[in-house]
Formats: C-alpha cells, sequence, structure tokens
C-alpha cells in the first residue's frame, strides 16, 4: 500500500483498535515490530497525572508492560524523560552516551538493565508537539531483537520522516477517537445525561427531555462521575468531552 492510501487508510478509522492495528502493520515493514504509545491531560509539575487516565496503546507482550508500566519503571526511564523535555524524535543511541557520561541514576539503569533484559535493545522515541502545558503525548518504537541500533538508524535516515509523519497522523487521530477506559465507558444514558448539562439544561429540564425523573437523572449523573472518576459533574462533563465519549456519532 503506498503511503498516501495508508494515511487515507488511518484518517478514516473508525476506532483505536482499527488505526493501532494498521499502525502496528505498518511499522513493522520499517522493522519496529513493537510499540508503546501514551497520552496524558493531566500533568503536572511533579506528576504525570493518574495511570488509569492514560492512553496507553501497545503491542508489547504482558511480561514487559506488566513491569514497565505496572510497576511504574517508566517513570524512570531516560527516554520518558527525554520525550517529557523534548519534541520531536530521538534515537535510543543517546542511552550510550548517557550511560557513558555515568550520570544516569541507579533507577534509570535499572531500568536500562530491565529493557535488556526483555530484548528492549534498539529503536526511537517520538514526542509530539503539546497544545496544553499539561497534555503530552510520545511513542516508543522498538525494533526487531535481532536488527542493532545502527542498522535501524539507517533506516530511519531513509525513512525517518515519512515514519515521524505517519505516527503524528496516528497521534491526532486518537484526538479525535473515543477515550473511554476499559470497564470505565459510559453508558448510553449517562452521555445523554451529560450532554445536555452541556447543553445549558438543568436537571428538570433533562428529567423532560429523557422522560425520566429527576432522581433518574440525578443517578445517571451520579455515576457519570464514578465512571470517569471526578468529584462534580462540570468535571465529568469536560473529561466525557476531552475523551470524546460525548457528542459523537456511534461507529
Amino acid at each position: 500500500m503506498s503511503k498516501s492510501k495508508h494515511l487515507k487508510a488511518i484518517t478514516n478509522a473508525q476506532s483505536i483498535e482499527e488505526l493501532w492495528d494498521m499502525h502496528i502493520k505498518k511499522m513493522a515493514t520499517y522493522g519496529f515490530d513493537r510499540l508503546l504509545y501514551g497520552f496524558t491531560r493531566y500533568r503536572t509539575t511533579n506528576s504525570l497525572g493518574d495511570p488509569e487516565d492514560f492512553v496507553i496503546l501497545t503491542n508489547h507482550d504482558p511480561a514487559y508492560t506488566d513491569v514497565f508500566m505496572g510497576q511504574g519503571l517508566y517513570f524512570h526511564a531516560p527516554m520518558v524523560k527525554w520525550v517529557l523535555e523534548n519534541e520531536g524524535a530521538s534515537s535510543w543511541n543517546i542511552l550510550r552516551k548517557m550511560i557513558d557520561s555515568g550520570t544516569l541514576t541507579h533507577s534509570e539503569r535499572k531500568v536500562i538493565e530491565f529493557n535488556t533484559s526483555m530484548n528492549v535493545l534498539a529503536g526511537y522515541s517520538i514526542s509530539f508537539k503539546s497544545i496544553s502545558p499539561r497534555s503530552k503525548g510520545a511513542i516508543a518504537l522498538t525494533a526487531k531483537a535481532d536488527i542493532s541500533q545502527n542498522e535501524i538508524d539507517e533506516v530511519w535516515a531513509e525513512h525517518g520522516d515519512d515514519i515521524i509523519v505517519m505516527n503524528n497522523v496516528v497521534h491526532l487521530k486518537i484526538m479525535t477517537l473515543p477515550q473511554s477506559v476499559p470497564g470505565r465507558g459510559l453508558t448510553k444514558r449517562q452521555k445523554e445525561a451529560l450532554e445536555w448539562v452541556g447543553d445549558g439544561k438543568t436537571t428538570q429540564d433533562i428529567a423532560l427531555l429523557m422522560g425520566l425523573t429527576p432522581a433518574t437523572v440525578e443517578k445517571h449523573l451520579r455515576l457519570a462521575r464514578d465512571a470517569l472518576n471526578v468529584e462534580t459533574t462540570a468535571q465529568a462533563v469536560l473529561k466525557a468531552a476531552l475523551q470524546n465519549q460525548m457528542f459523537v456519532i456511534e461507529a
């Protein structure tokens, strides 16, 4: 498939699952067989936000992600630190420079040792441009275990611009698709109630519009707040909108 046809296909994807499957297959043609994408809208000076609110997409083996993500190793990963401080793409050859400089912390060295043990040896990281100081998105492209960093650098020298464009488009497309956390998605009634709140309707108005009692509307709003892990209905409307869980056409 040509690059233009591929870009057309990913921009027309109707779900994150469909989009991610296409992206995995395309990146594999360049020698990257394991991908790890992450995005947060809730970054602060000292935190990346609640991990449950992250958008995480990966085809790494659970044996890797259960430790790297589940046990919080990512927080000490040198390349994660790089993407938080930079925008653009970087070869993992900078890790060798970090190691040789002797400036890595004990925790950072432990991450590199773990990655080495899991054959996460060569690759590139892309840090996407942010429109808000609280948001950050990035993707780690891990090369096949039998490809060295020098070899993948040669691939990048020839195709790097195309790879960056494809990853940028995938990142932007993800921002337009529903991003509910598994097990915490909104029901149709909860979405409808939040949409009416977003339109400025009162509980009594919503009850009339939905053919429900005010108490039932309040119940839907409470369950929506619980599902979104927020305290107020205003926060629920904002978060549902950011995650594209409301005011969207069903796929």
